[in-house]
């Protein structure tokens, strides 16, 4: 009831009653105060009528046959769909136990037959207008849910798009790179969710780590900045020294994220962006660097990014190469598989190669 002009707001009840009077008596008084009224004369037929059209409050009587009170209340109360529904049981049964296990089933009021309308609609509109309180909360608490999500989905975005922003910047320095970071970061992306289709990876490659693979990929060559100019950008071979200085890139990326990474050290994404950079360059048989990993002590998404990132180097025009095709790049792959490469990541590239032709076009088209 409006406690402002006395007048109530409408509202869908269900009345269930084996007593043909009883629930005729409270439908008839409950439609004169303006409220929509449904009658079910069994348990049962009660537990249909929710199904149909879930109300906004139940008045239960308990002592009916084949399913009493109680038992509906239960039925209620196990789905997920119904158990907010506000339960008042009338009955006759007056003892305490019986009281106390109506409320223990899920019941929020308890009124005695015979009853008194005016007690009646009272404890109706109370537990009617905390229904509407309840339910105007869960919207509340939904909304700011939403605007929550919606706030971190802006920040995340907004700090993945400076991240990229930064291994553009990086590999800015070296003009030969081109579309270096856009290519691999989908072929790693790709390449994921093909092994998502293998039974062994599959609790290790789910959604999450298909999308921080994507995202922490172009992170890899990020310690290129403390390469010096004369040996990033050497038109020719590098001597074994300089060779010895260019692998410094890994660490010195690893390192830089490491500082970042000890603030948030739960941070899935740059846990991942850290494995990347210091182990892309590891090989499957142990010589590769910095730390002359093999097998699978090598992380996965180092082992993914070491595929993607010499496909593309490979298809890549350099001072020290020309770009080779995309057949030629295929076969130098498949050739190094049990040695450079995971021999399960060169079956899923494999299956790709003709979409890693068709990514590296599609990028270099749009660029």
């Amino acid at each position: 009831m409006n406690s402002e002009n006395n007048v109530c707001i409408p509202a869908d009840i269900l009345a269930v009653d084996d007593t043909v009077a009883n629930v005729l008596l409270l439908a008839k008084m409950l439609k004169e105060r303006g409220h929509r009224v449904r009658v079910a004369p069994s348990g049962k037929l009660a537990l249909n009528a929710v199904q149909v059209q879930p109300p906004d409050l139940i008045l239960l009587d308990i002592n009916m046959p084949e399913m009493n009170g109680y038992e509906v209340c239960q039925q209620l109360k196990a789905n997920e769909r119904w158990r907010d529904i506000p339960v008042l049981f009338i009955s006759a049964l007056n003892e305490t136990m019986d009281k106390v296990k109506a409320f223990s089933v899920g019941g929020v009021d308890y009124i005695n037959k015979p009853f008194q309308f005016e007690e009646v609609e009272a404890r109706v509109e109370t537990h009617l207008q905390l229904r509407r309180l309840q339910v105007e909360l869960m919207r509340h608490n939904q909304h700011l849910e939403e605007l929550v999500k919606k706030k971190v989905a802006e920040i995340s975005n907004s700090q993945l798009t400076t991240i990229f922003a930064l291994a553009k910047l990086a590999e800015a320095r070296d003009d030969n790179t081109g579309n270096h970071i856009e290519h691999t970061r989908i072929y790693c992306k790709a390449l994921a969710q093909e092994l998502q289709k293998y039974p062994r990876f599959q609790s290790i490659v789910n959604d999450t780590f298909v999308e921080n693979i994507y995202y922490a990929s172009p992170l890899h060559d990020i310690g290129k900045v403390g390469i010096p100019d004369n040996i990033l950008l050497k038109p020719g071979k590098l001597t074994q020294d300089e060779f010895e200085k260019m692998k410094a890139h890994t660490v010195v990326g690893a390192n830089t994220l490491n500082i970042v990474h000890n603030q948030y050290p739960k941070n899935t994404f740059l846990n991942m962006g850290i494995a990347i950079t210091r182990s892309h360059h590891e090989k499957w048989d142990g010589n590769g660097y910095p730390d002359n990993l093999s097998g699978e002590d090598i992380p996965l998404a180092a082992r993914i990014m070491a595929v993607a990132d010499v496909y593309d180097a490979l298809r890549s025009k350099r001072p020290y190469k020309p770009a080779f095709t995309h057949e030629k790049s295929c076969e130098i792959i498949l050739g190094e598989s049990g040695r450079h490469f995971d021999p399960a990541i060169i079956d899923a590239f494999k299956a790709l190669e003709g979409q890693f032709l068709e990514i590296s076009k599609k990028i270099d088209d749009n660029s």
